[in-house]
């Protein structure tokens, strides 16, 4: 009897012991993505060894429940005592191995900022389904964007910036309804913004600057009632501001500068809850418009570099504040108003119209 009972002990250590480890696939599967990597530095795989890469892999963490892998984060920049110990960041070069895709319950995948890994985005990690963050900022990675990046549904963060990918932004993206952070700066992307980028409901952040992106700013944009942070600055976005975009409720912050946009500046921007407007270095023509108001509120209001005449509109005046200004270089006339705001700003503000004066240029 005693012996049956020992037995039985043992059977149980040995099934929860299994039970409570990865299973072989996963580590086998983290190994491989390890093998297509090199880290000299800091010995971030260093700790990868054993038979359970759910306790005390670095990066790595599993589902409680089912013992699979569910995480992977590997930072470059981090205050990881590990990074303080090195006294330096990190760097790793290789490439992102078609192996991640076996890890079918990864939750999130955070590659960022080691600097010289390459390649391309595996395509199959679209069929991870249960993915909710993706992020290999600062990088190397090149290639396209995975056309079927829309099959994943569950995504709220996608994070390519800082890269060296081009292509065109796929229309299937639009099929992400969860999405609520989209951060694709600084890279080689190319081609149209999707017509129906309104679908993204969910969107909070969309970062889109540094590109060589074409065509018009989609008015289906202000259906993103979510939306508080558009870059588009840095491409090659043309045509007019749709005039719906001062009608968001949360926009907060507008950065179109350095494009090559055109037409008149829609009133509603400047009487909207955005509070960072940059529309500098375009080809705005026309007036100011005399909209200000006392929702008017302005961190930043950036119209430098551009085709603007006209008179500096008295509206500006009842403004509930404007912080930084810049008109410079435009075709602006007539007298700079007094008072606040324009009793805090300096000369620069103003420089390179055709005939303002006042303080703080020349007299009238």
């Amino acid at each position: 009897m005693g012996v049956v009972w020992f037995l039985t002990l043992t059977l149980l250590a040995v099934s929860s012991f299994v039970v409570q480890s990865c299973p072989p696939s996963d580590r086998a599967a983290l190994l491989a993505f390890k093998a297509a990597l090199h880290e000299p530095y800091l010995g971030i795989f260093n700790s990868w060894t054993g038979s359970d890469c759910c306790h005390n892999w670095y990066g790595v963490s599993c589902d409680p429940e089912t013992h699979r892998v569910a995480d992977i984060s590997l930072r470059g920049e981090s205050e990881d005592p590990i990074f303080q110990r090195a006294h330096r960041t990190g760097y790793m070069t290789g490439y992102i191995s078609r192996d991640i895709c076996k890890l079918t319950r990864l939750s999130s995948i955070i590659i960022a900022d080691w600097k010289g890994i390459s390649g391309e985005i595996p395509r199959c990690i679209t069929s991870l389904p249960f993915l909710r963050i993706l992020d290999l900022i600062g990088n190397r990675i090149s290639g396209d964007i995975p056309t079927d990046i829309g099959r994943l549904q569950r995504l709220t963060v996608l994070n390519f910036a800082d890269n060296l990918i081009s292509g065109t932004i796929p229309p299937s993206i639009t099929n992400l309804v969860s999405l609520m952070h989209l951060d694709l700066r600084n890279n080689r992307i190319s081609g149209e913004i999707p017509r129906n980028f309104g679908n993204l409901r969910m969107l909070s952040r969309a970062l889109l600057s540094r590109n060589q992106l074409t065509g018009l700013i989609p008015s289906s944009i202000s259906q993103i009632y979510r939306l508080a942070d558009l870059d588009l600055s840095l491409n090659r976005i043309s045509g007019p501001i749709p005039d719906s975009l001062g009608k968001m409720a949360v926009l907060g912050t507008l950065n179109l500068d350095f494009n090559k946009i055109s037409g008149t500046i829609p009133t509603s921007l400047l009487n909207s809850a955005i509070s960072s407007l940059n529309l500098s270095y375009n080809a705005f023509y026309g007036q100011i418009p005399d909209a200000f108001g006392p929702r008017s509120y302005f961190t930043a209001l950036d119209l430098a570099n551009n085709n603007l005449k006209g008179p500096i509109p008295k509206s500006i005046s009842s403004a509930s504040y404007i912080g930084h200004l810049d008109l410079s270089h435009n075709h602006l006339c007539g007298q700079i108003p007094a008072g606040s705001p324009f009793d805090h700003l300096e000369a620069s503000s103003f420089v390179y119209n055709d005939c303002l004066c006042g303080k703080p240029l020349k007299a009238c």
